[in-house]
């Protein structure tokens, strides 16, 4: 049942309370969906508006949506957005203090809110249960819902027990999120939490404003560097290393180069963590070098860059780091490089980990599709988006579109490359194997004789950099593994085995360095969409405004307003508020509480 105080259309609460004027896709369907009582499950790319599902539902109905929510920041970041707009949200988690957490129970009780926050650990824990029992409950909304799944990649055993709502609770409808979920997860899914298949909503995974770049880790540092100084010169952005040294190294290193560069890494203290990462929400232009322990809670929506210095675990764990650049529809970038010592390092955890038999394969063949990934000669963006099920034409916003790479029949190559691993008794790395292709010698081939074999020097029509992205693109393709308990020792695959044997044809890219792009083109993303000498002036000073004002409030900028929501104020030059009401991202509230200090700006700089 709708109440009064808010209206009946959830079209109006759109509008009233966020500002925008049309839904998303998919979204006006789930929203009908979830408000006519049914459980549902929704797969909608990173910044789709997935929030939106069940906040306006929870706005439309009478009692209260529990949204159960991985991790505690993410749940204070949504909260603090959602009372901007005066909506009746909460938390509960471990911090919240004994008087606070009386009087939202008692809230609870009342039925006078809308959203609560909580852990799944909160959810199952403390008899909250219990009290749930006693309470007006018209929603439980699972974000991040790929935890459930043991197949998924962040399984979280408390998501497993989630189930139990269903049995608990048959008559309150349950709506699974996720951004990142292949079909096997989906199904899951759908399994642990009692949803029917036919009241699934896929709105597909593409993030069009995402650019995505790959490139072979041959000097990481100054790859890193002139990506940041050529496209994000003066963005916030997200680096992230594998291992908490290179974090620690990377950002210093930053610093040097005159970035502002802060270390994010599980080994410091928690108030330090607290620190970086209240700066890095509240400060323009910060740079964060992490471990993938920072993130998930980040809900910042002007990260304009997400650069991998090391290979993600998987394509679902890559697209969802990259999914946390560009959360407002502006463009943002997707840049990593990578090498065979990834590959080994990546073997290596999956299997030293505690995970079954069947995981470990399973986790191979996810770290198989990211190589395939990597080396691909197609449109990346088609890759990435097949994995999940999508189909698309090429993009044109990637890499291998804007440059498309070179093939040559590799066959000759390949079967040099084969035949080297297989002479030196699959027993060496990359590095080696490539000397002896070259016929550069070396301590190691003298000492093992191997420039005496027949294959010494029969691959001098190649380079160095040309044979190391061969054997790359021979792992990628499943011609070759990394014994990773040999020293990275390259073996043979059966495939590469019949490969040989078969005499089998194959075309391999040609290994070209990317075009560069001239130095005084460098500026920030935000530069580049505002050409207009006054438009820009327009935006700084909306922009200093915007800072003043969360300063006062002690929030994040953009809980004020997005960076998406200045451009727009810029380059519409609104004069009344009636005008400035039209401008998407101003609801009701905002517009009350900032719109003569953002006239004023408009009108003393136009």
């Amino acid at each position: 049942m709708a109440k009064d105080c808010i209206g009946t259309a959830h079209a109006q609460i759109l509008k009233d309370v966020f500002g925008y004027d049309e839904f998303r896709a998919n979204q006006d369907d789930i929203i009908t969906h979830t408000i006519a009582g049914k459980s549902g499950f929704v797969l909608m790319p990173t910044g789709g508006g997935k929030s939106l599902c069940y906040q306006i539902p929870a706005m439309a109905m009478d009692g209260c949506c529990i949204v159960i929510s991985p991790l505690i920041a993410l749940m204070q970041d949504q909260v603090l957005q959602l009372k901007e707009l005066n909506v009746k949200a909460e938390t509960l988690n471990s911090a919240t203090p004994a008087e606070d957490r009386r009087r939202i129970i008692a809230q609870l009780y009342d039925g006078s809110l809308d959203l609560l926050y909580v852990s799944p650990e909160r959810l199952l824990g403390d008899g909250f249960l219990d009290i749930l029992d006693n309470c007006p409950i018209n929603l439980f909304a699972i974000d991040e819902a790929h935890c459930v799944s043991q197949w998924g990649h962040d399984f979280r055993p408390e998501y497993a027990q989630l189930g139990t709502l269903a049995t608990r609770y048959p008559n309150i409808p349950r709506l699974a999120l996720t951004a990142t979920a292949d079909e096997r997860t989906r199904k899951d899914i759908l399994r642990v939490l009692n949803i029917n298949e036919d009241s699934s909503f896929i709105s597909g995974f593409d993030r069009p404003n995402i650019k995505y770049f790959v490139t072979p880790k041959n000097n990481p540092k100054k790859e890193l560097e002139q990506f940041i100084s050529t496209y994000h010169a003066r963005d916030s952005g997200i680096i992230y290393c594998l291992s908490r040294k290179k974090v620690e190294q990377t950002a210093e290193w930053l610093k040097e180069q005159g970035y502002n560069a802060l270390p994010y890494h599980a080994g410091m203290a928690d108030g330090a963590r607290a620190d970086v990462q209240e700066r890095f929400l509240k400060e323009e232009q910060i740079i964060i070098v992490a471990t993938i322990a920072f993130g998930m809670g980040i809900n910042k929506p002007d990260v304009r860059f997400v650069a991998h210095l090391d290979l993600p675990a998987n394509i679902e764990s890559y697209y969802q780091e990259t999914g946390r650049a560009g959360r407002d529809g502006l463009p943002a970038t997707a840049w990593m490089t990578y090498g065979m010592q990834d590959v080994a390092l990546r073997g290596t955890m999956i299997e030293s980990s505690n995970a079954s038999g069947d995981q470990k394969f399973v986790e191979k063949q996810k770290l198989s599709a990211l190589l395939g990934y990597c080396e691909t000669l197609r449109c990346r963006r088609q890759i990435l988006l097949n994995y999940f099920g999508d189909d698309i034409a090429p993009c044109g916003n990637c890499d291998i579109c804007e440059n498309p790479p070179e093939s040559f029949d590799g066959t000759l190559a390949a079967q040099k490359a084969l035949s080297a691993i297989y002479r030196t008794g699959q027993r060496f790395g990359v590095a080696h194997t490539v000397n002896i292709l070259i016929g550069k010698e070396s301590e190691q081939t003298k000492r093992f004789g191997h420039d005496k074999l027949n294959v010494w020097g029969k691959g001098k029509e190649h380079g160095q950099k040309e044979w190391q992205s061969i054997f790359r693109q021979l792992h990628a393709l499943g011609l070759i593994s990394v014994d990773m308990d040999n020293y990275s020792a390259l073996k043979l695959t059966a495939e590469g085995a019949a490969f040989i044997k078969e005499k089998q044809e194959i075309a391999l890219r040609v290994e070209k360095s990317r075009k560069a792009i001239r130095s005084e083109e460098a500026a920030s993303m935000i530069e580049r969409m505002l050409t207009n000498e006054n438009d820009q002036q327009i935006f700084d000073a909306l922009r200093s405004k915007r800072a003043e004002l969360a300063k006062a409030q002690n929030v994040p900028p953009y809980v004020i307003f997005h960076d998406k929501t200045l451009i727009h104020m810029a380059k519409v030059k609104p004069q009344t508020p009636s005008d400035l009401s039209l401008i998407p991202g101003i609801g009701a509230s905002k517009l009350g509480r900032y719109g003569d200090a953002f006239l004023d700006v408009i009108a003393g700089v136009a």
